[in-house]
């Protein structure tokens, strides 16, 4: 794990018992209207979310990891993987970090460990979406070795505008 100018945080698979701080980060990462839901816009409580926890970490190739400081949950990290032959090879890529730890290396420090995790996986390739506009996440993805794949056009609608996402990916 990189160590930098801040603390190193702890990561590694999310337990049942993170389910609760989880959906907080969650809350918290969406209120930045920086992911697909819109602030507020889903509620998830924390026992289903401790149920789909345990289903993703039960998958070969799929994992939730949390960066943990002090038993609490910083940031998280969702790697899905589907079946079908044709792309047991990838992984879809979800990043939340909380508004008080960014910046601290935490997501540098989520995708250090998720590429050490997918290379033991199997895994062949990481894919990504991310809003145009949102440089710091499009510069972290970049610094860890995404690259921009394509644009996708007018692909969220947020308030009463249409905004790109870009395609991203990093083969592994």
């Amino acid at each position: 794990m990189k160590k930098g100018a801040w603390a190193v945080a702890l990561i590694r698979k999310a337990a049942r018992t993170d389910a609760e701080q989880l959906v907080k980060v969650m809350e918290n990462a969406e209120k930045s209207g920086n992911m697909l839901f819109n602030p507020g816009e889903r509620t998830v409580s924390s026992e289903a979310f401790a149920d789909y926890i345990e289903a993703i970490n039960s998958k070969e190739k799929s994992g939730l990891f949390v960066a943990c400081e002090n038993g609490r949950v910083l940031g998280y990290l969702i790697a899905q993987n589907d079946t079908p032959q044709r792309i047991a090879h990838r992984a879809y890529i979800v990043i939340g970090v909380h508004k008080d730890s960014r910046g601290k290396d935490i997501g540098s420090n989520l995708f250090i460990h998720l590429e050490e995790w997918a290379k033991k996986a199997g895994l062949h390739r990481l894919d990504l979406t991310v809003l145009c506009e949102n440089k710091a996440a499009v510069g972290l993805y970049q610094k860890m070795g995404f690259e921009i794949e394509g644009t996708k056009r007018d692909s969220l609608l947020i308030g009463d505008r249409f905004v790109d996402e870009y395609y991203m990916s990093k083969l592994v």
